[in-house]
C-alpha cells in the first residue's frame, strides 16, 4: 500500500465550547486512524486572530495534524471537512522528503539557519519548565 506523509491545519469556529471542539478534533484523530493512517504529530493552537473574517467571525481554533495516509484517503478526509460546519476552513498539503525533515527537526528543536555572513549555523533550542513551590 502506498501511503504518504500529509500536515493538515483545519480552523474551527470559536462559538464552539473547549469540550466541542476537543470532540471535533478527536472525531477527525479517529478519522485518520479508522482508515490505515498513522499519526505523526498533532498540535493544538489554540484560539487565534484570524487574518481576515470568515464568516463574519475574527477569531478560531486552530488545529494541526501530520499523518502518513493513502492518497485515496484524502478525498474523504477533505470531504468529512467540507460537510462539517464547525470546520471554517481546512488546507492539507503532501510533504515531501524535504518537509518532512523540516518538521522533524522542528520537534527536535533544532532549526538551520544562515548568517548575514552566511554562515550555516544549527540551533538547538531548549525548553526549561519550572516548577512553582505553592
Amino acid at each position: 500500500m502506498n501511503t504518504n506523509q500529509y500536515e493538515t491545519v483545519i480552523i474551527l469556529t470559536p462559538v464552539l465550547s473547549e469540550q466541542q471542539m476537543k470532540d471535533a478534533v478527536a472525531g477527525y484523530r479517529e478519522l485518520i486512524t479508522g482508515n490505515g493512517g498513522k499519526l505523526v504529530h498533532e498540535e493544538n493552537w489554540g484560539l487565534t486572530k484570524l487574518a481576515y473574517p470568515i464568516q463574519k467571525k475574527g477569531t478560531g481554533f486552530y488545529h494541526l495534524f501530520e499523518f502518513t495516509a493513502n492518497p485515496e484517503f484524502i478525498k474523504s478526509f477533505e470531504l468529512a471537512f467540507r460537510r462539517d460546519e464547525r470546520v471554517l476552513r481546512y488546507l492539507t498539503v503532501k510533504l515531501d522528503r524535504w518537509g518532512v525533515d523540516f518538521n522533524q527537526r522542528k520537534r527536535n528543536g533544532e532549526l538551520r539557519t544562515v548568517t548575514p555572513q552566511g554562515e550555516k549555523v544549527v540551533v538547538k533550542k531548549k525548553v526549561v519548565i519550572e516548577e512553582e513551590e505553592l
